[in-house]
């Protein structure tokens, strides 16, 4: 039998490195993970938890805008960036900090170098020239946000990492693109006080999601003061760092101190390798993999933003987890990629589970729809414009809830309850059945009776 360096080598050191990492070890497994940059990987340096630091200080406006609504008398407010920088590259060290001791103590070894696949069973250290064989390779490398390189000036912007660098608040704001993090970061630093403007290709941000929720967070950017400039482009970029100037697909340009691009991201895959050693990529350079992650490489796996299949953090370490139960644990087991719910950090947020409306009309069949927009009670006194919206795609045969999608305060935190009743299977008539709390928000959603209808054209 062959002998080994390592019986698993991990490259990449986020979500879902760490937990295959940590499962593997657990069973019994030699680990090494190299990781070239930070352990914790986009979600903890640069991602997820930064993010929801900034839309937590974002937020604090409309808190202290509130206040007087409710008798509360509070001074002149100051905004401080750098202090929020601060705060947050502090708790971003603890948390890198928690990230490797944790690893470290489940006995996988950790080495800083970046490192590339020298064929189906091992490695090369950059570091330090070492060659490590393994009996098997999991490439957890992510993704990375693109930039249009062919874009004349696209040196003059900067992308999603470069936010957290900032050490002062820009004036102005570019942010080109629609998604996720195009409109969290949008809604975030209009609340700290930049003007900002957004370019979109399509007619909604968010494209994917279900369309009322579009309508609805763009109702609400344009309420919060967001320019959004929709069926466009960024054909040139021109100027200097402070002083940008965009030109758009219609010849009109937009000046702004920063431009940031947030117009998606690229799997890791670049110089790893992978393909010298018989890995096979798709056309956007993901890894392709089986529904257990393994590659067309027998020895060779991957998870996480890697292989482009959804790219969200719980479903990487969901990967990780399984991939390490698979190969260490002697029990297979397959990520269901379906009905994942998903929250979207914008201002207000949104939280949807299962199929959109659109998703689930294409399917043919009955589909019934119920849904609600209103002021929040917490709007009633504080003369917030904020609306909620909550919608349920029900199946018109079943009575299955195929979707649940909410706009408003709170999303994130009720979809993530609301994924387990669909999951199960819940069907209108246990949503119906289900006592509602008040007064709340949610209750909203045991409430809905009456299917709702469009408009006579």
């Amino acid at each position: 039998m062959t002998a080994y360096d390592v019986d698993l080598f991990v490259i990449g050191a986020g979500s879902g490195g760490v937990r295959a990492g940590r499962i593997a070890a657990s069973y019994g497994a030699r680990v090494m993970v190299a990781e070239e940059y930070r352990v914790g990987g986009t979600c903890v340096i640069r991602g997820c938890v930064p993010k929801k630091l900034y839309v937590y200080a974002g937020r604090v406006a409309d808190e202290i805008e509130d206040a007087a609504g409710f008798g509360w008398s509070i001074p002149e407010p100051r905004f401080d960036f750098a202090a929020l920088k601060a705060a947050k590259d502090a708790e971003i060290a603890r948390l890198e900090a928690a990230y490797r001791t944790n690893l470290g103590r489940s006995g996988a070894e950790i080495v800083a170098s970046r490192a590339v696949v020298e064929g189906p069973n091992s490695v090369r250290l950059l570091a330090d020239g070492r060659v490590v064989t393994a009996r098997h390779i999991l490439v957890a490398t992510g993704a990375r946000p693109y930039l249009p390189e062919a874009t004349p000036g696209v040196g003059l912007a900067g992308t999603s990492n470069d936010i957290f660098e900032w050490e002062r608040l820009p004036r102005s704001v570019l942010i080109v693109g629609g998604g996720y993090i195009a409109v969290e970061f949008a809604c975030a630093l209009a609340r700290m006080g930049s003007e900002v403007t957004v370019v979109i290709r399509r007619d909604r941000v968010l494209r994917g999601f279900d369309d009322d929720l579009r309508a609805g967070l763009m109702d609400q950017m344009a309420l919060a003061g967001i320019r959004v400039i929709a069926s466009s482009d960024v054909v040139a970029l021109d100027g200097r760092p402070g002083n940008i100037s965009a030109t758009l697909l219609d010849g009109g340009a937009v000046a702004a101190e920063q431009v940031i691009y947030a117009t998606g991201r690229v799997p890791n895959t670049a110089g790893l390798g992978l393909e010298q050693a018989g890995v096979e990529l798709d056309p956007f350079g993901a890894v392709k993999v089986d529904r257990f992650s393994q590659s067309s490489v027998p020895s060779i796996h991957a998870v996480g933003d890697v292989t482009n299949r959804l790219n969200l953090t719980p479903v990487a370490i969901r990967e990780g987890h399984a991939f390490a139960d698979t190969v260490f644990g002697g029990r297979p087991v397959e990520v269901d990629h379906a009905l994942v719910p998903s929250a979207v950090f914008s201002t207000p947020e949104i939280g949807t589970v299962g199929l959109t409306e659109a998703q689930a009309r294409a399917l043919g069949g009955e589909v019934t729809i119920y849904k609600t927009s209103f002021r929040p009670m917490k709007a009633t006194l504080s003369g917030s414009q904020e609306r909620t919206l909550m919608k349920l795609v029900v199946d018109g045969t079943t009575e299955r809830v195929l979707g649940v999608h909410i706009l408003g305060e709170g999303a994130g935190e009720m979809i993530q309850c609301l994924g387990i009743a669909i999951r199960m299977g819940a069907t209108k008539r246990d949503f119906d059945a289900t006592m509602a709390v008040h007064p709340t928000a949610a209750e909203e959603l045991v409430t809905m009776r009456t299917p709702w209808t469009p408009p006579a054209s």
